[in-house]
Parts: structure tokens; sequence; C-alpha cells
């Protein structure tokens, strides 16, 4: 993938394009943004990338055309561009939450690759954990655009049935994260720690839980059990939290989002 076009570069779209070139993998002349003003995107043309109003010319160039729009916008921008396409040379991409892949080849055509991808926005970090899915005659499409995306963090396939889902779960589910580091920075001011230690020190500790996950491939279970004593200082503080509701809280917020996700694919 030479050369990389995002349209709509809203927050998700500009976090996309920081990681691509973050990761050194990508050179920021060979980036594209668009969107409808331009004012928004003035620091990118001084980091060296492309923008432009023009999304049909912007996809002209592109190898990997990156669908970064709002679901309302979708079906205006693929009628916008769908003449611009080379289904022979270009792979379509789209973050859109709720917008399926036949939807989008009503307008593009079924020749076309369409892939559907959900990062989170800790993919201008090179952070993210990114799912995909599509049609399975383009799984060398697929591979393609994996291949970009685990410059940028973590990547699965998955079925596209599940992609509501990993929008719950990895797309909101930063947001609730971040919620329970900023949650524990607030109980960290007061037991005394002043506000920006308390969020380093929680956010740290948040980072150093997640790797022991990650690198040691064992059940959070596991790695509680060895921080837990009888009669101790963190199962005191598990319990209370348990029996305030934390685990159900995060359990229903990521079903609830889950479900509203669902409820916008129905209208």
């Amino acid at each position: 993938m030479n050369t990389i076009t995002i349209l709509g570069a809203g927050k998700l779209g500009q976090a996309i394009a920081r990681g691509l070139v973050h990761s050194g993998k990508f050179n920021p002349t060979n980036i594209t943004l668009t969107r409808r003003s331009l004012s928004d995107l003035e620091t990118f043309l001084d980091q060296g990338f492309h923008i432009t109003v023009d999304n049909p010319s912007a996809v002209e160039t592109a190898d990997l055309v990156l669908l970064t729009v709002g679901p309302n916008d979708v079906e205006s921008v693929l009628e916008e561009i769908k003449n611009s396409l080379k289904p022979e040379k270009q792979i379509l991409a789209s973050t859109v939450t709720g917008v399926s892949i036949e939807r989008m080849m009503n307008f593009v055509g079924n020749k076309m690759p369409v892939i559907r991808i959900m990062p989170n926005t800790a993919v201008a970090i090179c952070k993210s954990m990114t799912c995909l899915s599509t049609d399975q005659k383009y799984l060398g499409s697929l591979k393609a655009v994996r291949n970009v995306f685990d410059h940028l963090g973590e990547t699965m396939a998955i079925s596209e049935e599940l992609m509501a889902p990993a929008t719950a779960l990895c797309a909101s589910g930063l947001a609730f994260f971040l919620r329970s580091i900023r949650a524990a920075s607030q109980g960290g001011i007061e037991i005394g720690f002043h506000a920006e230690d308390a969020i380093l020190l929680a956010a740290q500790t948040a980072k150093g839980a997640a790797s022991l996950i990650i690198e040691s491939e064992k059940h959070p279970e596991s790695e509680i059990d060895k921080v837990t004593t009888p009669r101790g200082i963190t199962i005191a503080g598990l319990n209370e939290m348990e029996h305030r509701g934390f685990s159900s809280a995060m359990i229903k917020a990521i079903v609830t989002s889950a479900n509203k996700i669902e409820r916008l694919l129905e209208k």
C-alpha cells in the first residue's frame, strides 16, 4: 500500500493519519486527507500530507481508500466517488459504524473489494485494537489492509456480524477504560496525591495490568490472585468494588453500546 486516501478525516481519520506516520512505515506525502472544511486539516498540510475537498480526485491516485465519514454521509460520499474507484487496483476500507459491506457494494459494485475496519483512537500512537471483516472472496484484500493496521497496534479478523460488538468493546470500550483510569485517579487524590501525580500513577498501573494479560496470555483472575492475600487490603478493595457494581456497570456499558448499534442497523 503505497498511497492512502482518508475520506472525511474527522477525529478517527486524523488519528489514523497520525498513526501511519508515527509507525515510521508511511510517508505523509503519500497520504491524502479530505474534509468539507480544510481549516481543521491545516496542521496536516504543514506536516507534508495532501489535503483536499475533492473526494473523487483524492480517490483516483490511492491504493487504499479509507472511508471515515459519519453514517449519515456514507451514501452521498460513495455516490460521489464510485466512478473514480478502480476495483482491479484499489481497496475500499470503511470505519463507518452500522453500514454493512452489502450496503456499500450496492453503490460501488460487487467487484470492488470492501473491508470493514474498526480501530480506536489509540491508533494515533500505534496502540489500537483494530478488528477487520470482509466477504469471503476478498480475504486477500483483507490481508493487505491488515498488514497496514498491524503497524498501528493489534489486529483481529472477525466475521461481519461481530463488527457491532467489536465497536462497543474496542472503540467505545476505550472510553470506558479511560473513565476507569479517571476514577482511580480521583481515588488517588482523595487519599493524598496531587491530581497530575494521581493520573500518572493510575494510568501507568492500568498499562501494567493490560501488559500483564497480553504478555502472559493468562486470565485476569490469575494475576489478581497474585496480589490478594487473606484479610488483605486488595481483596477488601475488590469486594467493595463488586458490592458497588463495578463489573456489572462495565458489562452493562458494553452491552448497551452494542445494542444501540444494532438499533441503528435496524433503521
